[in-house]
C-alpha cells in the first residue's frame, strides 16, 4: 500500500500543482507537506539556511538538525495513518533522498518516489512569473536535485500539464 508519495524536483518545476491535483484525484484524503511548508515554519534568521542573490541555497548544521526532526515528524504522521504527499527539493541529491528513505523504511512505509522534471528554461520562466522566488533558483536546481536520486516514476512538466502528470502518478498508487 502507498502511504506516501514523495515528489522531488527543482523550484518552479510544478510539484505543488501536481500535489494539489493528486489531492483531487485520489479517492482518499491525502495531506500535502513539503519544503515550502518547512521553510515557512523556520525563523527568518538563525535557521541555518541561506538564499544567495544568484539563486543558490546553502544549508548548515542547524538546518539539518531541524530537517531531521521534520522528516521524523512527517513519517510519524504517515505511520499513524495519514496519507501524505511530500513536495520536496533534494538540494543534496542522493544524500537528501537517503535521509528520507532511511526514516520511511524504519517505519515500514510504502513510498512512491516521483521525479518531477522540468526544462531549466521553462522553470526559469515560471519562476519569473511567480515573483516569489529568487531569480536563478529554478535554473540551478532543475538538474542538480535529481543527481543520484532513484525513482519509481518520472514525470516532466515542461511537456505535460501538472494534472496529466498527477493522473499518471495516481495510476501507480495502491
Amino acid at each position: 500500500m502507498t502511504d506516501m508519495i514523495v515528489l522531488n524536483g527543482g523550484s518552479s518545476s510544478g510539484k505543488t500543482s501536481i500535489a494539489r491535483s493528486l489531492q483531487e484525484l485520489l479517492p482518499s484524503l491525502w495531506l500535502t507537506l513539503g519544503t515550502d511548508t518547512f521553510v515557512e515554519a523556520l525563523p527568518s534568521t538563525g535557521a541555518g539556511i541561506e538564499f544567495g542573490a544568484d539563486g543558490t541555497v546553502t544549508v548548515g548544521p542547524e538546518f539539518r538538525a531541524v530537517e531531521a526532526a521534520w522528516i521524523t515528524g512527517v513519517a510519524a504522521m504517515a505511520a499513524a495513518g495519514a496519507r501524505v504527499v511530500v513536495d520536496e527539493v533534494f538540494l543534496g541529491g542522493a544524500a537528501s533522498q537517503q535521509r528520507w528513505r532511511t526514516e520511511l523504511a524504519r517505519r515500514g512505509l510504502g513510498v512512491l518516489w516521483v521525479g518531477v522534471r522540468c526544462d531549466a528554461q521553462v522553470a526559469a520562466r515560471r519562476e519569473a512569473a511567480r515573483g516569489d522566488r529568487i531569480a536563478g533558483m529554478a535554473e540551478r536546481q532543475a538538474e542538480s536535485v535529481h543527481q543520484g536520486v532513484t525513482y519509481d516514476l518520472v514525470v516532466d512538466t515542461s511537456r505535460t500539464e501538472p494534472r496529466a502528470c498527477a493522473r499518471e502518478i495516481a495510476a501507480r498508487v495502491d
